[in-house]
């Protein structure tokens, strides 16, 4: 335990602050089919929901808390550093951080460590550290609506910069050991469980965050909270297909509840089912044959106010 308690300060303050000294940036690198690391880009503080953040260049940010999946609504729309959101490359949206910076996410549960390209501003509530792009989470293995992670700020090497740049993941880094873990899920504990229903839905502004020294009002960030909830898309007819009951790949995860009776009503509204995976009850519709059956029962969840619910394909 000693051993992991120095290998832990040896990382940062898990606190995601700094005594002092100069905040560098990341190091330079060439642009890759378009999408380069410079210039660094970090933004004044801004105000959303009544809370201000403030970005900051932390080079020892290192922080747990509660991991989410976002954004195929989003792809195609620009990041916040102006980049074009792709929902199948290794990204992630961090509130503060500067744009882009490249940290290691790590699964509590299973210790997997992945590196991650942060280009995005998000999320906007106060019960999630770090949303991951659906590509970023599937490599994760985050199945569920939230998962408890840490997030420790990295500088990785010039060829593994170029290849997350192309949206393409690196290999994993060396799982993380028990002993770690265990101090770092016993931080975690103390936080609360992200509640995952109803999401109210995603909203952002299309204007790119300029860079440092920019005016307030020039950060485009991802908005979540009941100030911003959208009126519900009418659901298409083909929102109504039948899950398959035999050889489905396909899943639609609509939520995670820390009461039963919330995941039963969850489960009703959008013609789900309930499993219990340790203490949170987990609502899914499916399974599905194809995408595209999974896809239209997604558009009844968020049109139930699921905004977060996403698809999930079975291996």
């Amino acid at each position: 335990m000693a051993g992991a308690a120095l290998l832990l300060a040896g990382c940062g303050s898990l606190a995601g602050k700094r005594e002092g000294g100069p905040a560098a940036g990341p190091t330079p690198a060439a642009s890759t089919a378009g999408v380069a690391d410079v210039p660094v880009k970090i933004g004044d503080p801004y105000t959303v929901g009544g809370v201000t953040y403030t970005p900051a260049d932390i080079p020892d940010y290192d922080d747990v808390g509660y991991a989410s999946g976002y954004g195929d609504e989003l792809a195609g729309k620009p990041t916040a550093n102006g980049e074009i959101f792709d929902p199948a490359a290794i990204s992630a949206a961090h509130r503060t951080l500067p744009l882009p910076s490249y940290v290691e996410v790590t699964a509590l549960d299973t210790g997997r460590t992945i590196l991650v390209r942060v280009n995005d501003r998000g999320p906007m509530v106060g019960d999630r550290l770090i949303d991951l792009s659906r590509g970023a989470a599937e490599q994760l293995g985050l199945t569920e609506g939230v998962a408890a992670v840490r997030v420790r700020r990295t500088n990785p090497p010039a060829a593994e910069r170029a290849q997350l740049r192309t949206g393409k993941p690196v290999p994993e880094r060396i799982a993380t050991p028990d002993s770690l873990l265990a101090i770092l899920r016993n931080k975690v504990k103390g936080l609360p469980v992200p509640k995952s229903a109803p999401p109210t839905a995603t909203v952002a502004s299309p204007a790119p965050i300029a860079a440092a020294g920019a005016k307030p009002g020039d950060d485009r960030f991802i908005v979540e909270g009941p100030s911003t909830t959208m009126p519900a898309a009418k659901p298409s007819s083909a929102a109504k297909a039948t899950p398959a009951t035999t050889g489905g790949k396909y899943m639609v995860q609509v939520g995670a509840f820390s009461s039963e009776s919330r995941a039963d009503a969850a489960a009703k509204s959008v013609g789900g089912h309930v499993t219990k995976a340790g203490n949170l009850w987990h609502v899914r519709i499916g399974p599905f044959s194809s995408d595209a059956e999974a896809r239209a029962a997604l558009g009844t969840a968020r049109t139930k106010g699921f905004r977060d619910a996403m698809v999930r394909r079975d291996r």
